[in-house]
């Protein structure tokens, strides 16, 4: 068929759709990280508020939606060559997914492990790139989704990278004045989300 077995993964170059060959690869490493923060990141949480059921509802229906753009995306509209697995953009764009994914789940290790068992209070998050951000978590996770859509090159991954940027930036600036409120001891030279600039 189309695309076979693994879906095809479609890139926009001068206004038109290139198909290409093969290209499960986005596909499957969208469901690895979707996967992991739906099934796993969950039990592993020590504590915290409850989550309003409003703000469940929307996150499902948000990841319902882009799941079903970004998987009609892939396996049914784009195709790549052979050659697209050592073209710079998927290989930058691999990296970007690896590095993103690798501090989200460091930073997330962090965050559970704030509060030792039976601990309610807030404290500082403090080790890997929070002592550079505050919302170290949020840029790994953009980090991820933009190295996504650079090995995918679809527009469907490309405004999921842009809506990842623009919703994480906000909760990032959130937490950052949260902490600054909160907290008359939290370290003032901290940027909110990208170590040294912002």
């Amino acid at each position: 068929g189309r695309g076979g077995l693994l879906g095809r993964v479609g890139r926009w170059v001068g206004g038109r759709c290139v198909r290409r060959p093969s290209g499960g690869g986005c596909r499957g490493r969208r469901r690895r990280g979707r996967w992991r923060w739906a099934f796993i990141f969950p039990f592993l949480i020590r504590g915290g508020k409850p989550t309003p059921v409003v703000t469940c509802v929307l996150a499902f229906a948000f990841c319902s939606c882009n799941g079903y753009l970004q998987g009609r995306s892939l396996s049914n509209y784009a195709e790549y060559p052979t050659s697209w697995l050592i073209d710079p953009r998927f290989i930058l764009g691999i990296a970007g997914w690896i590095s993103g994914l690798a501090i989200n789940i460091h930073s997330d290790h962090i965050l559970r492990n704030l509060r030792k068992p039976g601990e309610t209070g807030y404290k500082i998050p403090a080790g890997g790139l929070f002592e550079y951000v505050s919302g170290a978590n949020f840029f790994g996770e953009i980090i991820e989704w933009l190295g996504f859509a650079l090995a995918c090159c679809t527009v469907e991954s490309a405004v999921f990278a842009l809506s990842t940027l623009l919703i994480l930036g906000s909760r990032a600036q959130q937490h950052h004045q949260w902490y600054l409120q909160k907290f008359e001891n939290y370290p003032r030279s901290r940027k909110i989300l990208i170590p040294f600039v912002y």
